[in-house]
């Protein structure tokens, strides 16, 4: 009887916690997208002081769980919230204020944030296209290149560079492999990868969002991300899309910032996230459908001046797999 009276003043606790407009508000927009207290003050149009209070109930209720970035506190649905208790709870309660005229202006207001957010980030690298490799030569060392190739690679198979910036390591690999697609936002980058890959007839350079990878389902043999994961807004979002891609038993690589302090090296690099830890790479991959997957980090490179690197890896499971049969 007790256990049940606990379970039972958890749920009242959610409930209540559902009870008030402005935090309804608030999940709605945290539902997908991960946000700084600034931030929502920002498209919600109210003081620090109001949405800090209405986040502490969210996060003491179990809706939303918070983490540190640099000196910024980042506030999103917890994994808890996505339970299918939770879910229950929330769907309806989302159709019901579906229709609110606050709702719709917060998602109008969200757009243009985040509109902002990847505006500036096609600033920097429009200052950044002529001089990136050799900034992330200086910043990661010389033989960055050569961890991620060394992953790979029968000499049939279909690779996605993704985030491939200027095109050099797109062309590394296409020496090495049938076909290469390399896949970048910034039409600055694109160009110079273009220029470079002239007379390159197994490069394929494609302008698009990694959000939505405009490469079919199923077509490659493996994906590539390298340095890029720091720069995208929904990093989860992309390991999905970078997931799709694949076919079953293909493999996504991943070179990147492990979690760091530095906020004056994010900040010169113009990177949205400061690194990530192993159990955040870890979900991402599980949340992806990703198996068989490892992460370790790369050796120290005695000439570079940015933070330390990991290698990961994980593998598309075929169906028969994900079904405990084997393939």
């Amino acid at each position: 009887m007790e256990h049940a009276g606990q379970k039972n003043n958890g749920l009242i606790k959610r409930l209540d916690s559902l009870a008030d407009p402005t935090r309804l508000r608030l999940l709605r927009l945290l539902e997908r997208q991960e946000l700084g207290v600034m931030e929502l003050c920002e498209v919600l149009i109210l003081p620090q002081s109001t949405i800090s209070r209405h986040l502490k109930v969210l996060v003491e209720s179990g809706w939303l769980s918070c983490r540190q970035q640099g000196a910024t506190n980042l506030y999103g649905f917890s994994e808890t919230a996505k339970s299918d208790e939770f879910h229950r709870l929330w769907l309806p309660v989302r159709e019901q204020s579906e229709s609110w005229l606050s709702c719709r202006q917060d998602k109008d207001r969200l757009g243009r944030l985040l509109v902002k957010r990847r505006r500036e980030a096609q600033r920097f690298f429009h200052k950044a296209a002529k001089g990136w490799d050799s900034l992330r030569e200086e910043m990661y060392g010389k033989d960055l290149n050569q961890a991620a190739l060394l992953s790979l690679l029968p000499a049939d198979w279909i690779v996605a560079d993704l985030g491939c910036g200027t095109g050099r390591l797109a062309l590394e690999l296409s020496r090495v492999v049938r076909k290469v697609i390399g896949v970048d936002q910034s039409a600055d980058m694109l160009r110079t990868a273009m220029r470079r890959s002239e007379g390159h007839s197994r490069v394929d350079f494609r302008k698009g969002s990694l959000e939505a990878i405009p490469i079919k389902d199923e077509e490659c043999h493996a994906a590539m991300m390298l340095l890029v994961l720091t720069y995208v807004e929904q990093p989860a979002r992309v390991i999905r899309e970078s997931a799709r891609i694949l076919r079953p038993g293909g493999k996504l690589i991943v070179v990147d910032l492990g979690d760091h302090d530095r906020e004056d090296f994010q900040k010169r690099m113009g990177q949205l996230w400061p690194g990530f830890k192993e159990e955040e790479m870890k979900r991402f991959f599980r949340e992806a459908g990703l198996g068989r997957f490892s992460l370790a980090p790369l050796p120290p490179n005695h000439t570079a001046k940015g933070p330390p690197l990991f290698l990961g890896w994980a593998e598309k499971m075929c169906s028969a797999e994900c079904n405990g049969s084997g393939c």
